[in-house]
């Protein structure tokens, strides 16, 4: 087993974990860092999968793993911002089941 396998099992079970706090938590905070948590996952793949050769690594994954951190920061920041505006409109952190007026 070599590293780049490693790497990739770890970047799975990151997206998996995250997948099951995403469906499992009701709480949006708890939302969001599962959404963070199920990127990394993905992010990590992508790193594994760009040191599958022996030579050198390919830098256009590594890129796209740059790119990605500023999109997930980005993202992050703005379901936080949603997330206050519901907690300021409804008083709760969390998705109303019905549809707010």
């Amino acid at each position: 087993m070599n590293i780049a396998f490693f790497y990739a099992l770890t970047g799975i079970g990151l997206f998996t974990l995250g997948l099951y706090a995403l469906i499992k938590h009701k709480h949006l905070l708890r939302k969001i860092l599962a959404i963070n948590v199920m990127g990394s996952g993905v992010l990590l793949v992508l790193v594994a999968l760009a040191a599958r050769t022996q030579n050198t690594p390919d830098p256009v994954p590594h890129a796209m793993v740059i790119t990605g951190i500023v999109v997930a920061i980005s993202a992050t920041a703005l379901a936080l911002a949603l997330m206050l505006r519901l907690c300021e409109t409804s008083g709760r952190a969390e998705l109303p089941d019905e549809p707010m007026e």
